[in-house]
């Protein structure tokens, strides 16, 4: 299936939620870190932010969020990745 590519932050966390998806981070230096969607079992590496922390770093960065609904076989699709605007 394709991916879409937004900044809305709703649609976003929206997306997310709807997958079990929490707000993460892995501390870095720099503009708050490198941010990720941690689903299921927490990732050791993984900070779970707040997601109005989650948007600060996502805009100061300047990033978009690449998502898919489905995967090709029709199921609920968890790919994500964020990249520059």
């Amino acid at each position: 299936m394709s991916s879409s590519e937004t900044t809305n932050h709703k649609t976003i966390r929206a997306w997310a939620e709807s997958r079990g998806g929490r707000p993460s981070v892995i501390r870095t230096r720099g503009k708050g870190g490198v941010l990720r969607i941690d689903f299921g079992e927490k990732e050791e590496d993984l900070d779970e932010i707040s997601w109005e922390e989650f948007f600060k770093i996502f805009d100061e960065n300047k990033l978009a969020f690449l998502y898919q609904d489905k995967t090709k076989d029709g199921e609920t699709s968890r790919f994500n990745k964020f990249i520059e605007r």
